[in-house]
């Protein structure tokens, strides 16, 4: 389904991404793991189109976009769920929901998929009418994977979906994560927690420093002081 081929991301001088070669197959999921500053979110922002690659190619479904426009890409199968979550803060959960639809033009559809959501985590129908900055961190999340999903995405990339949640909240977060693979769809997650990443993923990269040190099966890091001497260039 998604093929990266010898990715380069530049910030002027600064190279974040060197050379890095992946591939997400149909019904997978991936973890891409590694510390910070390994170019992880980098790497991301180059599939999205929030970054410009320097050199290489983004490959989905054959098509080339490597320059595409980041809502061509959505059209076109290829949804994200930020570092950070990024909810729109002022506007309801409802709201928050229709926006990631915007996209679609089956109303009924779209009501569907909203009841589906509220149905998995009941917390956002208590909250459907908030506005989206009251929630707290763990409910955002819910939020805002929810309004990617709204997209019917193909593929849906996940960016450190744990970033500062409680550790009951991550579990929550995962089972949800596995949840969606077991359904069938395709997914790239972004992750520094590697034991929550590796209970669902089929396969692993770990980059350190721009670079990829690892591409194989989540058996192939089971030793967890390998993998810290991987995160750390050992």
């Amino acid at each position: 389904m998604l093929k990266v081929e010898n990715l380069s991301v530049r910030y002027g001088a600064v190279a974040a991404v060197r050379d890095l070669s992946l591939s997400v197959g149909q019904g997978e999921l991936i973890a891409l793991l590694g510390p910070n500053g390994a170019g992880k979110s980098s790497t991301i922002n180059a599939l999205t189109g929030l970054v410009t690659p320097a050199a290489g190619r983004i490959v989905l479904d054959g098509v080339d976009i490597s320059r595409s426009r980041t809502e061509d890409r959505i059209r076109g199968g290829l949804t994200s769920t930020p570092e950070g979550r990024h909810i729109f803060a002022n506007l309801t959960v409802a709201e928050n929901l229709r926006l990631g639809a915007a996209i679609r033009r089956d109303a009924k559809g779209v009501r569907q998929d909203i009841d589906r959501f509220l149905a998995l985590f009941p917390v956002l129908s208590e909250r459907y009418s908030q506005a989206a900055g009251t929630l707290s961190g763990g409910e955002q999340q819910m939020l805002a994977i929810s309004r990617s999903l709204m997209s019917r995405p193909k593929l849906l990339l996940l960016d450190e979906p744990s970033l500062g949640l409680a550790p009951k909240i991550v579990i929550q977060i995962f089972d949800f994560i596995g949840q969606l693979k077991a359904e069938g769809l395709t997914l790239l997650v972004v992750e520094q927690n590697a034991r929550q990443a590796l209970r669902f993923a089929d396969r692993v990269y770990v980059m350190s420093s721009g670079t990829l040190r690892f591409d194989g099966p989540p058996t192939g890091l089971a030793d967890e002081h390998g993998l810290l001497n991987l995160y750390i260039g050992g």
